[in-house]
């Protein structure tokens, strides 16, 4: 089985988030970057897994990014990628983006595409969605539970409510998230090894962005909390009434 797994850089969760050019453009200064947990833990992971169940599976990773994201490539292929694919475009339009990672997948004859369920800087949730539309393929969101055998996939998913499971014939994108499998860390060999592993850096395909970014908001800073005197419920009425208007 051939395997492509999308990841992608984005700011560490502590990371102190700040914009600049008149809150038009994220600063990058001073920030960790990593690789996209929900690509990590959840997508790349379960594919490593699948290969441990069956060793002539092949899993190639894919981003889209400038040569800044190469660090996090490589702690992918650590992780356990065979090899890895950098198109050399920075976008934050989530279509432009699905039309580079879909020419690829195109070109690798892929029969499971997985993606984390979404970024954590972004949250637009849309990736692999626009992904199986560009390339016609069935789509089965927030994933958490997947095995495959032979040509079909059984994929568990949460709806509202609950959780369905359903199957699905492959070639098929998947969106996963938490519970589809157990975050790892890279071993000192895995950190050797993908030294050596192939990393490709391909030019861009012809698409155009969709959408534009014109402004970044902050959320205002929450106030402190008021501590009352479990003793004193008429004032803890009184603030939850004129203060929190909660009653």
């Amino acid at each position: 089985m051939k395997i492509l797994v999308c990841i992608s850089k984005t700011p560490d969760t502590t990371a102190k988030i700040a914009f600049t050019e008149g809150n038009t453009k994220f600063d990058e200064n001073g920030v960790q970057w990593i690789i996209n947990p929900y690509d990590e833990w959840y997508a790349l992971v379960k594919a490593i897994e699948l290969k441990e169940k069956d060793a002539s599976t092949i899993i190639h990773l894919v981003t889209v990014g400038t040569a800044d994201a190469e660090p996090i490539i490589r702690k992918a292929l650590a992780l356990g990628g065979d090899e890895a694919i950098r198109v050399n475009s920075n976008s934050n339009d989530s279509f432009y983006v699905a039309k580079q990672i879909a020419a690829i997948a195109k070109e690798g004859s892929y029969e499971l595409i997985l993606t984390g369920k979404e970024t954590i800087d972004y949250n637009s949730a849309s990736i692999g969605s626009m992904l199986s539309a560009i390339l016609d393929l069935p789509f089965v969101s927030l994933a958490n539970q997947l095995e495959c055998n032979g040509n079909l996939a059984t994929v568990r998913r949460e709806i509202e409510g609950g959780e369905e499971t359903c199957e699905v014939n492959l070639p098929v994108v998947i969106s996963c998230q938490k519970g589809m499998a157990e975050q790892r860390i890279p071993n000192m060999r895995g950190i050797m090894a993908a030294r050596t592993k192939p990393l490709k850096v391909l030019e861009p395909s012809e698409a155009s962005a969709t959408t534009s970014i014109k402004k970044f908001d902050i959320p205002v800073a929450k106030s402190g909390v008021k501590l009352v005197d479990p003793a004193n419920m008429d004032e803890l009425v009184k603030l939850l009434k004129e203060e929190a208007k909660v009653i």
